[in-house]
């Protein structure tokens, strides 16, 4: 049989196949082929699998993927873990207090998308608790993000303000959800549909960071054809396998300068001539982005 997978824990997977959903486990096989990644499945998978049981079954092999995303293993560094695959679509939920969402958290998210040529939304949850001090540094991070090519809003998942806008941009598509614990990834897809009830938990004011409600990846139907992915809470966002060549192509107001550069390797740190350092001296690339990408170009783990 063939089914999409759903959920999984790790060691067990939930395959959606017509109307019904199977508990299925991996054969035992599909581990030793040369996998770079610490899980071989993935939500979003298309899998064959055989029955054991009315309930159970056995994945014995992967449908070719789309595509697919992955972040550094938080346990084994020079390993990856597979987030989710064939993706339509990637939306970044970001907060400015309570948790407090860093450029440089988001613009590796970004970088890593991009890479993917997965499409991004970034949008900027909680606008109901922000003073206007608040305001300003969020619509200051949207106009950014808008100059480099995103599509940036906010919305208030707890009072269902500017979700409508999200959801038609959501409509027909596979769309995986991302952000820190407690930016309120939850909320918003009990909003989403009356038949989702994903735990919620408080921001712990000491710290200001979110518990971990989400444990494993999950996918739910929202609509005709249409699909959201939550996944646990990301505190850092390593990238991985991205080479220091190719970094800039991955921001996209850098790729659009491509070729405008004196050098044609220009690294875009110090060269002459440079046609990104001349935007960002100009304003047309944003400082914020561009100390992200130099922080990249620096880091060697992060780059993978």
């Amino acid at each position: 049989m063939k089914g999409l997978v759903m959920k999984s824990t790790g060691s067990w997977y939930l395959v959606k196949a017509e109307t019904r959903q199977y508990q299925c486990r991996v054969k035992g096989k599909l581990r030793l082929k040369g996998f770079k990644t610490t899980n071989p499945i993935a939500v979003g998978d298309w899998v064959q699998f055989d029955k054991e049981s009315s309930d159970k079954g056995i994945i014995y092999s992967i449908v070719p993927r789309n595509n697919f995303i992955t972040r550094k293993s938080p346990n084994l560094s020079k390993e990856a873990h597979m987030i989710a695959a064939n993706i339509d679509q990637a939306i970044l939920m970001a907060t400015v207090v309570y948790p407090r969402t860093s450029f440089g958290f988001i613009d590796r998210f970004t970088v890593t998308t991009e890479s993917y040529r997965i499409p991004t939304i970034v949008i900027f949850n909680k606008i109901d608790i922000l003073d206007k001090e608040l305001i300003k540094l969020q619509q200051e991070m949207i106009d950014t993000y808008i100059q480099a090519g995103y599509n940036c809003f906010s919305i208030s998942a707890l009072k269902n303000r500017g979700l409508g806008i999200l959801e038609e941009m959501m409509e027909g598509k596979i769309n995986l959800l991302a952000g820190h614990s407690g930016v309120g990834k939850s909320t918003l897809i009990n909003h989403l549909s009356e038949d989702i009830n994903q735990k919620v938990a408080e921001v712990s004011d000491f710290s200001q960071k979110g518990v971990h409600t989400t444990t494993f990846a999950e996918m739910f139907e929202v609509g005709s054809n249409t699909f959201i992915i939550d996944t646990p809470g990301i505190k850092e966002f390593g990238l991985s396998d991205i080479q220091e060549f190719e970094l800039s192509d991955y921001f996209p107001e850098m790729r659009r300068l491509r070729g405008k550069c004196k050098y044609y390797d220009c690294r875009h740190i110090h060269e002459p001539k440079c046609a990104v350092i001349e935007a960002v001296n100009s304003g047309s690339i944003a400082n914020t982005r561009y100390y992200s990408y130099l922080s990249m170009l620096e880091n060697e783990d992060n780059r993978g």
